[in-house]
């Protein structure tokens, strides 16, 4: 199998599922801010929208009104720098490939959020015990995170990785 019939099909269809599994979010947990329980206090969907980056940091009292614009050209910017990493990758470099369809399609799943909602991207999957909360995350998130530790497994193996020496 080789790079392409790895990392297209898998970056599209976490890209489906992180626009489906947010639009139902947003059509069945209105409005934000209201926890629902699945699996008791461990696992509950609360919708919020997430104006500032990962973790919730908030870049409004820096950037102000440019927070937004900001965003997305960063986001584009690491969009292009996965797109170098992808090219340098070798056509049989297939767990890179999947590393990097997982950030890939997370980010283009987050960005279609910054594109679209004034209000910032929507998460919705909120993991905790009772009131010890993690931060409220998304499916696009989950595929970064998985995708950024698959590809910093592959970097640790390989000091001079292709991806980074071309």
């Amino acid at each position: 199998m080789s790079k392409p019939r790895v990392f297209w099909p898998l970056a599209a269809l976490l890209v489906l599922a992180d626009c489906t599994t947010k639009e139902i979010a947003l059509d069945r947990l209105g409005p934000a801010y209201g926890s629902h329980e699945v699996f008791g206090s461990l696992l509950q969907f609360t919708l919020v929208y997430n104006p500032g980056t990962a973790f919730g940091f908030d870049l409004q009292p820096w950037l102000g009104g440019w927070t937004r614009p900001v965003l997305i050209a960063a986001m584009l910017v690491m969009l292009a720098f996965l797109a170098l990493l992808y090219r340098r990758a070798g056509r049989s470099e297939l767990v890179a490939a999947m590393a990097l369809a997982l950030v890939c399609g997370g980010a283009v799943g987050n960005l279609l959020d910054r594109v679209r909602f004034a209000q910032g991207v929507v998460d919705f999957i909120d993991v905790g015990i009772g009131p010890h909360r993690f931060w409220v995350f998304n499916v696009a998130d989950a595929g970064i995170t998985v995708g950024a530790l698959l590809l910093a497994l592959i970097l640790a193996r390989d000091e001079r990785s292709r991806l980074f020496t071309g």
